[in-house]
């Protein structure tokens, strides 16, 4: 297997954990998808990383699929419950949808701002500012949420945790602004938890 992925997406990220967490063997492959030389689309038509190309050459994508069927291939570290467990189920993937979707409105925000494409003027604060909103609406639910669970859905580690963790490590990196630690301590103190675990600190966001 192939992932091709950047070293600051967060989306890439979760998929690198997953894999760490799982011990499964995949090649990393970067790409710019902002670069005229990026090669993604030849394998993901949208343009988008991450993208897992599989051995006979097919291709899937986004993080969801990808981190779900990883979870198949080994018994090791499961992170996702099986069907057969519906509930549990249900609510490890609202935690990632959660997570992914704090992750989404910060993106937005943050490219909004930073885009070189857009010139100054052409800005909008308001549009930012909407953004930002729904990231400090995400973060309160997904600090209430946790509460002092050990972990996002319990006692385990489940893909919720490196979800949230992907998500949390982001905003730390690229919109050190929003300064949620102190706002919300239950998710500063899983953060600091998951920043130990190997899979965190080898895939740490990072500009090169």
């Amino acid at each position: 297997m192939k992932l091709i992925g950047s070293l600051t997406s967060p989306y890439v990220r979760k998929v690198r954990v997953v894999l760490a967490e799982k011990k499964l063997d995949c090649r990393f492959e970067l790409d710019n998808v902002w670069s005229p030389e990026t090669t993604v689309g030849a394998s993901n038509p949208l343009g988008k990383v991450p993208c897992l190309v599989l051995d006979g050459g097919d291709a899937m994508f986004d993080s969801r699929v990808i981190v779900e069927y990883l979870d198949t291939l080994s018994p090791v570290g499961r992170l996702i419950p099986p069907q057969g467990q519906g509930r549990e189920r249900a609510e490890v993937k609202t935690w990632e949808a959660l997570a992914d979707g704090v992750l989404d409105a910060g993106v937005l925000a943050w490219l909004e701002a930073n885009w070189p494409g857009r010139a100054p003027g052409e800005r909008s604060q308001a549009w930012t500012d909407r953004q930002l909103a729904k990231v400090r609406a995400g973060l309160r639910a997904m600090d209430q949420g946790l509460g002092d669970k050990p972990f996002c859905t319990g006692v385990y580690l489940s893909l919720a945790d490196v979800a949230a963790g992907c998500a949390l490590g982001w905003l730390a990196f690229r919109l050190p602004e929003v300064a949620w630690r102190e706002e919300h301590p239950n998710l500063a103190r899983l953060l600091d938890k998951l920043g130990q675990r190997p899979s965190f600190i080898e895939t740490a966001p990072r500009l090169s």
